[in-house]
């Protein structure tokens, strides 16, 4: 291919990128207006709804300032055209709802718009001074050759100390002309205007990674660990091989340092105070230079929330993929078409079947919760009769010692008790007299239950009844106090509860 062919060629592709076929169309300038009056210069999303109104109405104001060549259509059709133009593009913001924002190409071909209808030199003291120091700086960060980066290093050093010295000694100060200050603006405007197509280029670049990455897990032709080791290296060269991606890593390192930002800030109000910059900017240059701060967050943040929804995709299909499933799936679908297929051969050509949109619903009366277990007609293990000859023999003590009340003893000391001449006072008296065998615990309730059928009254009050375990542990009990009568004219008959005994 001769020279001039691959130059061609070359022109060729340029004419087909998205920014050049939107300046190239006989509307572009009804369209670009729009564009700038809608989204400003902060590209900020617009809900879908709102920007087809927006768009009516402004193609409405054009028509009657009389403009001839306006796109015909209603807002959403025209909003749609320019998506499929790729100078739209249509997303979710963080509340889930559909907006419009502009792409890195819409983008661009509006800076151009804007750099053209500036006024400014082609050549100039502050360009050539721009593109010196420019070449200086970089000739010391790059030069290869120790000496030459200390040589120049020592020479910025000088020039700069000799200039300290002489403001310091009260030399005259050399005022900025018109001119250079009205170059150096409108370089400082187009380089503040290009970082939100920057900004969108890296964004458009990370979804288009994350339609990538949902593809490769549609797709299921590699393991879902290589999908996303390649995503991780693609992130990586994005952020360090991509013009944009450097810009981008620069933004945010500028964002990270205080100091960076808050220098960042002095230099640009001490640039809009100075005496001609009201002469040279516009309120909205003004506001332009203001906001850089505030449009490198926004960029920022768009292009994280992006980066944000690719790991979010990942994390999604992480946790809920099921290759099961879509095997499953995939495999009905197959089976239905081959279905299918075997139908169209047995019919003829305008043959029909009613196909239902969904399934019929299932009838069923009852729906079983729990089906048949075979274990549960398992018979238990059968127990072991125990010998008798090997069990613990217990003498009558013992077991007297872990039976109830001695009820017959306990009514013998009770009316023993009462016959006294000098009887106990309450029932919890006559239970500290008993002997160690009666005072079980058990026996406190014996004794109550010979005061009830006697009908003895109990007070308020409580007593401690100290009663002694056959281990020989102590416990106390808290009983209502009953007193005890003068005599017992009628001693009750036996209770069913000593019968049962």
């Amino acid at each position: 291919m001769s020279e001039i062919a691959g130059e061609l060629a070359r022109v060729k592709g340029a004419f087909a990128q998205p920014t050049l076929t939107l300046l190239h169309q006989r509307q572009a300038p009804v369209v670009i207006s729009v564009f700038r009056a809608a989204f400003g210069r902060n590209n900020r999303p617009i809900p879908t709804a709102r920007l087809h109104t927006q768009v009516e109405e402004h193609l409405a104001e054009i028509r009657l300032a009389g403009e001839s060549e306006v796109p015909h259509g209603t807002g959403k059709e025209l909003c749609q055209r320019w998506m499929r133009g790729q100078w739209l593009v249509r997303s979710l913001d963080e509340r889930d709802q559909e907006v419009y924002s502009l792409t890195s190409h819409a983008q661009q071909a509006l800076e151009l718009v804007k750099n053209l209808s500036r006024d400014r030199a082609t050549l100039s003291e502050h360009r050539i001074a721009t593109i010196l120091g420019t070449v200086r700086r970089f000739n010391s960060e790059a030069n290869p050759d120790r000496g030459a980066r200390v040589t120049i290093l020592n020479a910025e050093i000088a020039r700069l100390q000799a200039e300290r010295d002489r403001l310091v000694d009260g030399a005259e100060m050399v005022s900025a002309t018109d001119d250079y200050m009205a170059e150096g603006f409108t370089e400082l405007l187009s380089l503040i205007s290009a970082l939100p197509a920057d900004f969108a280029r890296v964004e458009e670049r990370f979804a288009q990674i994350r339609g990538e990455i949902l593809g490769a897990f549609r797709a299921e032709d590699r393991p879902a660990g290589q999908v996303i080791d390649e995503y991780l290296a693609r992130a990586d060269a994005l952020m360090t091989s991509t013009q944009e991606g450097r810009a981008f890593e620069g933004a945010f390192a500028l964002l990270r340092d205080d100091a960076l930002v808050t220098r960042l800030r002095e230099d640009l109000t001490a640039l809009l105070e100075h005496p001609v910059s009201d002469r040279i900017l516009g309120e909205a240059d003004r506001a332009e230079l203001r906001g850089t701060v505030k449009l490198v967050r926004d960029g920022l943040d768009r292009v994280l929330a992006q980066r944000s929804k690719v790991t979010a995709t990942l994390k999604d299909y992480i946790v809920s993929h099921d290759a099961a499933r879509d095997r499953e799936l995939a495999q009905t679908l197959r089976e239905v078409e081959s279905e299918l297929m075997s139908w169209v051969a047995r019919t003829g050509p305008r043959a029909s079947h009613d196909v239902p949109l969904l399934p019929p619903r299932a009838s069923v009366e009852h729906l079983r919760e729990r089906f048949y277990d075979p274990a549960d007609d398992v018979l238990p293990e059968r127990i072991a009769v125990a010998d008798g000859s090997e069990s613990p023999g217990l003498a009558l003590a013992d077991l007297i010692a872990q039976g109830g009340p001695q009820l017959p003893s306990l009514r013998q000391r009770l009316e023993a008790a009462l016959a006294s001449t000098d009887p106990a006072s309450s029932l919890g008296e006559l239970f500290e007299t008993l002997e160690p065998s009666l005072r079980r615990p058990v026996e406190i309730f014996g004794l109550l239950h010979l005061a009830a059928d006697r009908g003895w009254d109990v007070e308020d009050d409580v007593e401690a009844y100290a009663a002694l375990r056959p281990d020989g542990s102590r416990r106390t009990f808290d009983v209502p106090r009953l007193p005890l009568p003068d005599h017992d004219p009628a001693p009750a008959r036996d209770t069913d509860l000593e019968k049962s005994r």
